[in-house]
């Protein structure tokens, strides 16, 4: 089933409760989290996260652009946060850290920005729950989807399914009506998007109409690869 994560980077930051309950029925409120340092953006931390648990029943998926993660991240999982995605390119011990996130009771993600292979952690992807094929490059919304993206998520796809893993393959950046179904036929499941929906008239519908878009999108890759 799709699973579609709302970002609150595209959200009005002075009103992120009333925002948290315009999109109720997702999934997961996907949270941006970054340095201006790994990413050339400053954008909210801890303490926003605690906030912002204490206002919404949706699970909080934390997406760590930031330096030093193996250091940080255990402070999402205290503040709240369901899922903690820390990036392949910043943490130092990869393996410890997805343990660790996992061993304090959240789910571990691992992220890889466009130009990261996915072959070089094949051995990692059972220390995790989750995969993040970024589909633009990170720091700032509202960036056009990579198409050559596609055949990454579809390498990743194979990957999954060869070790048989329980393992979600997630993906951000430029997620909208126009792309997510490509996305869901590469072999996606997890789809963060968000001025697609915080832009919309009713993001709850904007919300149940990406997921519907997804999920036919996916079932019609399945019949056509098993056919």
């Amino acid at each position: 089933m799709a699973q579609i994560n709302p970002s609150i980077l595209s959200a009005d930051f002075a009103r992120l409760a009333e925002e948290a309950k315009a999109v109720e029925g997702a999934d997961w409120l996907h949270v941006d989290v970054m340095d201006n340092h790994f990413v050339p953006n400053l954008t909210l931390g801890v303490p926003v996260v605690e906030s912002l648990r204490k206002a919404t029943d949706i699970p909080l998926d934390c997406h760590l652009m930031i330096e030093d993660p193996d250091r940080w991240a255990p402070a999402y999982v205290e503040a709240g946060a369901g899922s903690v995605t820390f990036h392949a390119e910043a943490a130092a011990a990869p393996v410890r850290l997805a343990r660790e996130i996992r061993a304090m009771g959240a789910r571990a993600s691992m992220a890889l920005k466009p130009a990261t292979p996915i072959e070089p952690y094949e051995d990692l992807l059972p220390e995790l729950d989750m995969l993040l094929v970024m589909t633009v490059e990170p720091g700032f919304g509202g960036q056009a989807f990579l198409d050559i993206m596609l055949p990454k998520i579809r390498r990743t796809r194979k990957l999954i399914e060869r070790y048989g893993l329980p393992l979600w393959l997630q993906v951000d950046g430029g997620v909208s009506a126009a792309t997510i179904e490509r996305c869901a036929e590469a072999g996606a499941d997890v789809f963060v998007a968000g001025s697609a929906v915080y832009s919309a008239d009713d993001p709850a519908a904007a919300v149940a109409a990406l997921r519907e878009r997804a999920e036919r999108a996916g079932r019609a890759a399945a019949h056509t690869t098993s056919g």
